[in-house]
């Protein structure tokens, strides 16, 4: 908690000659203004003096713009920018000639969604998330930083449909209004500022001349008094707010709802003048409290000697926010408790943004290459920070030393013109280049010395000799490909000769070359009876057996102590050869008959049935053209699940990778899904009973604990969810589809993701506002799983009631109030052992704690599954035996419960009937 008090004589100025200080100071702030009405035809005036301007500088293409035919009151304009990108994409507003050190406030404006399809999207600040908007949210986000740089970038980063936006406001704060005290590393989102006791519209510039917008209170609270003195405005609270205030006699509750359910840290800013001059010191006293819970005893407005004071508090909610001022029991308090206005805002960690030369060499390029390829489809992806919180297309990031890197750029086939952007060799942690098949003319950059480059591709170009010399003393530099540039010279330089590089020494090998037609009628004619004897023999192998097997051998995976696919250190390479079995498309094609029987779909693909020659029932995964994942997805799970194997992980058969085509073969898990089981169309069919659940989740919970403890090296899932829970014809659960996994990050290494992945409802609340990531993340999914199970709900319903959209913050007052009962799976009531339940709750309630090190790990939740199931195995057997007596064929069990654990709980937990101790949330560290 803190208190920052302005103290300012009164009556020491004419107020006259201050409010024409105050409008010249305001006309002056104006001049910081970045306001823009988003597809407008022209700049305008409104009614408060701001010019607004169009957002064509930034977005020339008038064909996402909608017209807004219908009328609405107090109509901010009369169109809407759409942007139809891909997903996941991102669209970013570029504001620049900014102040570094200066606090800025950002307001965007999404009137009008309603009107559009639905869409989902969030909105970043930098790389920074501070809001998820959609058609249930409201129309305007507001956040407060500190700018670090000369610009800032907005963004909007596509989760569903096409991100929108109407209006854009960017406003510099004067020194009064130091929220962030100091900190640039918070970004604060804007929930509430409001004036209270105004009885008129909103307040803002001129009043303001920060423009914040002050709103009345929607209902009243208290007594309205209004201003009988003057006083000075150099307080954060413009004069016009501080005119009026509520008051009561005895307590006042300011009461804030309609928080994000996700709980957060918040700042509240609470704003106090004493409008009765008649009031002295001591006879207003009051306690203010947060939460119910008194966080300043004994306030007195002029118990320092001003009548304005201002305060400053730190809370922790979820849902509401309760503030309450209540007046102190005292004879010489005579008055009760007074307030002018207050703010709420939402503390946001600064995400760190990606190495800075990397983003201006990457900016650089952007602006030199949309020189000559204004429509580029690649370069109309690249948008904000190249890596954060994607990839520009074309790109591949990773971390070293804290930052995020560029590492890979593959625009290869993308219709370039122009020169090779010289800031391409600035990009100093780049190992990998492949610009061919363009229409690249000049010649090829020099690179420093320093360089990491490994493979550079510029065929297929119109390139000018000679190759730089400097590309022959890289260290690393081990392939080299620059034929079918027509203007280079053929004959290789002398650097050649001593030299170990892989190169097609400027030859055209390219096929589709006409040079290489010849070359290959040749090659075809003298090598012919080769060929014969050996189609005779592929005939004859076909006959035997018409899926073929080989094995294969993955070269050139550089693998890193703290990622699956890694950049090179400068120091060495470590080349990781993974040996897999590979299927032919024709044996995949003969395995599905040519993709006939469709099991599914996911992220990746389609998922087909088939039969392998040997009998086996497989399951074929076929990327799609369309797919939101890429190779990077499909090479992390051929590496993963080729190095491990647990009897709870669903194993790798082999892969098919020919002809353009990805494609994943896994054994066929007959009994589907745990989701269907739960509530899909499965379970219409028949019961999910409560033993064989509990199993299921020990089995998951066992495979995760087994990625988690992976050769003394944590392997992060990232995408836990019941429909990546697969069952066999045992019922033996199995976790699936490692495309998104990670190694944990270690001691050294930036705990932040490049990209925060998971599925909504499932997504771990911590790693989603920081985006650092942890094994605990991989927890609070399964957390969710586990409530799926006793529940046999969806982890995010928006068609249930408002209370229950969301599965954990439904269930967790009732677990909190122990009525287990209310939440329980109506399929499975009276059909389990009380104590196995509970500790069962227990651990799903321990699992989605919002802060992760106060969850327990996979290695604890297996302990305490285990527990359970054996609880419900015994039970099962003693109600066996009873049956066997003609009793009760079922059964129910009361037991005294005990408080649900919590981290701030000292109580000891009281012994179970077995003598284990049930689960307790870790000590935070």
């Amino acid at each position: 908690m803190m208190e920052r008090l302005t103290i300012w004589p009164l009556g020491l100025v004419n107020f006259v000659a201050f409010c024409f200080l105050a409008i010249v100071q305001s006309s002056s702030a104006q001049k910081g203004f970045v306001s823009l009405r988003c597809c407008e035809k022209s700049n305008l005036t409104d009614s408060n003096g701001i010019v607004w301007t169009t957002d064509d500088e930034f977005f020339p293409d008038r064909q996402t713009c909608q017209e807004i035919l219908r009328p609405v009151k107090n109509s901010k304009g009369n169109y809407i920018r759409t942007f139809d990108i891909v997903v996941p994409g991102k669209v970013c507003y570029h504001l620049r000639t900014l102040v570094p050190g200066q606090d800025y406030l950002v307001r965007a404006d999404f009137s009008y969604g309603d009107s559009l399809a639905p869409s989902l999207f969030g909105v970043l600040i930098g790389v920074t998330p501070i809001a998820l908007v959609s058609l249930v949210s409201k129309l305007a986000v507001e956040g407060i930083f500190r700018v670090q740089k000369g610009y800032v970038d907005f963004c909007l980063l596509k989760e569903e449909g096409d991100p929108y936006i109407s209006q854009l406001e960017l406003r510099p704060l004067n020194n009064d209004s130091d929220y962030l005290n100091g900190d640039s590393g918070t970004v604060l989102k804007v929930i509430r500022r409001v004036n209270l006791g105004g009885t008129g519209g909103d307040i803002r510039y001129p009043d303001d001349p920060s423009d914040r917008i002050w709103k009345p209170e929607a209902e009243p609270i208290g007594g309205i008094i209004n201003a009988t003195t003057e006083f000075h405005n150099h307080t954060r609270a413009p004069i016009k707010v501080l005119q009026t205030a509520v008051t009561s006699s005895d307590r006042m509750v300011l009461f804030s709802g309609g928080l994000d359910i996700i709980q957060y840290n918040y700042t509240i800013f609470l704003y106090f003048l004493e409008l009765n001059s008649s009031i002295g010191v001591g006879e207003r006293v009051f306690d203010i409290y947060v939460n119910s819970e008194k966080t300043w005893s004994g306030f007195d407005i002029q118990g320092q000697g001003s009548i304005y004071r201002e305060v400053a508090l730190n809370a922790t909610a979820s849902g509401s926010l309760n503030l309450t001022l209540a007046k102190v029991s005292n004879e010489s308090v005579v008055f009760g408790p007074i307030c002018n206005a207050y703010e709420i805002l939402q503390v946001h960690s600064w995400v760190q943004e990606s190495l800075q030369g990397d983003v201006d060499a990457m900016l650089d390029m952007r602006h030199e290459l949309l020189q000559s390829n204004s429509k580029s489809e690649v370069l109309a992806t690249w948008w904000g920070d190249p890596c954060l919180p994607i990839y520009w297309q074309g790109l591949v990031c990773d971390y070293s030393n804290g930052s995020s890197v560029v590492t890979k750029m593959d625009l290869s086939s993308s219709k370039l013109t122009g020169f090779i952007p010289s800031g391409i060799a600035k990009l100093v942690y780049l190992t990998e280049v492949n610009l061919s098949y363009n229409l690249f003319s000049g010649k090829i950059p020099s690179f420093p010395t320093s360089s990491l480059l490994r493979s550079l591709d510029v065929r297929g170009n119109d390139l000018l000799s000679p190759i730089p010399g400097s590309l022959f003393s890289l260290p690393y530099l081990t392939t080299l490909y620059f034929g079918c540039n027509p203007h280079f010279t053929n004959a290789p330089p002398a650097s050649f000769k001593n030299s170990n590089l892989t190169t097609d020494h400027g030859r055209c090998t390219d096929l589709e070359s006409p040079n290489s037609k010849k070359g290959l009628v040749i090659i075809t004619v003298a090598c012919g009876s080769v060929l014969t004897i050996a189609l005779g023999i592929l005939i004859f192998c076909l006959y035997r057996r018409k899926c073929a097997f080989k094995r294969y051998d993955i070269k050139g995976y550089t693998v890193k102590k703290n990622a699956v696919s890694s950049i090179p250190s400068k120091e060495d390479f470590v080349l990781k050869s993974i040996s897999i079995q590979t299927f032919t498309l024709q044996c995949i094609e003969a395995t599905t008959q040519k993709y006939k029987t469709l099991i599914g779909e996911g992220g990746f693909g389609s998922v087909y049935g088939g039969t392998l020659p040997d009998g086996q029932e497989v399951a074929v995964k076929v990327r799609s053209a369309t797919s939101t994942q890429g190779t990077r997805e499909f090479e992390n799970e051929l590496n993963l699940l080729s190095a491990i194997r647990h009897e709870n992980l669903v194993p790798l058969l082999g892969f098919c990778c020919e002809s353009d085509q990805q494609m994943l073969v896994y054994p066929f898990m007959s009994n589907g899904s745990l989701q269907d089981r739960l509530y899909g169309e499965a379970s219409k069919r028949k019961i999910l009973d409560w033993p064989t659940r509990l199993s299921i989740a020990l089995g998951s919970a066992r495979g995760l604990t087994h990625l988690h403890n992976f050769s003394g090296r944590c392997v992060i899932h990232r995408d836990v969810k019941s429909s990546n829970i697969l069952l066999d014809q045992s019922m033996n659960a199995k976790v699936a589809d490692f495309g998104f996994s990670k190694y944990a990050p270690q001691e050294g290494d930036s705990g932040a993701s490049l990209e925060v992945r998971g599925t909504a409802g499932y997504l771990d609340p911590e790693y989603y506002s920081t985006q650092h990531l942890s094994a605990k993340s991989d927890v609070f999914s399964f957390g969710v799983v586990l409530l799926e199970i006793i529940s046999g709900r969806e982890p995010l319903n928006i068609h249930r009631p408002r209370n229950e959209w969301s599965l954990v913050e439904w269930a967790k007052p009732y677990i909190r109030e122990q009525k287990i009962d209310e939440i329980v799976d109506p399929n499975i009531k009276g059909m389990y052992h009380a104590e196995a339940m509970w500790r069962v709750v227990e651990v799903a309630l321990a699992c989605i704690e919002p802060f992760s090190a106060y969850r327990p790990s996979m290695a604890d939740i297996v302990r305490e599954l285990e527990d359970a199931l054996i609880i419900e195995n015994n039970a099962s057997e003693y109600l066996k035996s009873i049956d066997s007596f003609g009793g009760s064929n079922r059964f129910s069990i009361i037991i005294e419960k005990k408080a649900v654990l919590s981290p701030t709980q000292e109580q000891a937990a009281e012994p179970s009937p077995l003598g284990s101790q049930p689960l307790a949330p870790p000590e935070p560290r």
